[in-house]
């Protein structure tokens, strides 16, 4: 059965990065960075485009703000073992792309990179972490501050701060119980749904505006594919569970050997290329590269 309301993810390749939609994003973000949020425009990125691949794994927008920030929002369904350095990768660029060479360095953008994973990344208890930059004394362990000059022109007042802020929500870890505003957002990147009585801001806006009933037939269509892939992906990850491929990868975790691990990754790898699934999907989930898959 359909759900009434689209998933974000979808929305974010397809919908919100229309203006009329930008009320969403600002909710999502505002609630996220605890500051209220005014989207200016989406900006075209080297970073903010797709290949083959790309659109199955995973969603990526870049956008600007009113005080000309850059914020990237990365929605991503395939377990990557890099995923932490593809986050560096695309802050860095990002940083790189909106700085002409020879202008003054006081012109980078402060960069806000969120990711929305729905795989397992890192070890933790918690579902959503912020990464930030601090700079501390190794005798005094202060805080190294900016000096008033620099505090005047770039308007905050640690060295830490002007540097790119980090966002991991981890969307398979949260048990679905809504504590604040920011849960009800979770909730509804975890299930396509908002609890009855959600007062975050955005949800409102998801509710009149990114509904199913409102696709024409065409979007309805891809939007339906799109679906279709999720529920292939899962198939395939529960049936390599099911049919015991992944006890390799459990062995490793639980006894912290590499060997099992891969031992683990390669037999998912002949599982999913025995089903004739693409090698670019394959890499996503398993982490192999292209010559080690065709080797198999």
């Amino acid at each position: 059965m359909l759900k009434p309301l689209i998933s974000f993810d979808w929305a974010v390749k397809r919908l919100l990065r229309n203006k009329a939609h930008f009320g969403i994003l600002e909710g999502f973000l505002s609630e996220l960075l605890h500051q209220d949020i005014k989207i200016e425009r989406i900006l075209e990125s080297e970073g903010n485009q797709e290949n083959e691949a790309d659109k199955f794994n995973r969603v990526v927008i870049l956008a600007e703000d009113a005080q000309k920030r850059l914020i990237i929002i990365e929605l991503q369904n395939n377990r990557e073992i890099d995923y932490f350095q593809r986050m560096l990768f695309g802050v860095s660029k990002a940083v790189t792309e909106y700085i002409n060479l020879g202008d003054e360095y006081l012109k980078i953008r402060k960069v806000y990179s969120v990711n929305i994973v729905y795989f397992d990344l890192g070890q933790g208890s918690d579902y959503i972490y912020h990464g930030l930059t601090h700079f501390t004394g190794m005798h005094t362990h202060e805080e190294l501050m900016l000096s008033a000059r620099q505090q005047q022109l770039f308007l905050r007042p640690s060295a830490g701060e002007i540097f790119p802020e980090y966002y991991v929500i981890r969307v398979n870890q949260f048990n679905d119980v809504a504590m604040d505003t920011l849960d009800e957002w979770i909730f509804y990147l975890k299930n396509g749904d908002i609890k009855e009585g959600s007062r975050a801001k955005g949800l409102a806006e998801v509710l009149e505006k990114l509904t199913t009933a409102k696709l024409n037939k065409e979007e309805k269509a891809v939007y339906l594919h799109h679906l279709d892939n999720l529920s292939n992906q899962k198939s395939v990850i529960f049936t390599a569970k099911d049919e015991g491929l992944m006890e390799g990868i459990a062995k490793g975790k639980a006894e912290g050997k590499a060997e099992g691990k891969a031992e683990g990754f390669f037999l998912v790898a002949k599982k999913m290329k025995q089903s004739g699934e693409p090698i670019e999907k394959i890499m996503a989930f398993t982490g192999l590269t292209a010559e080690e898959i065709e080797n198999i």
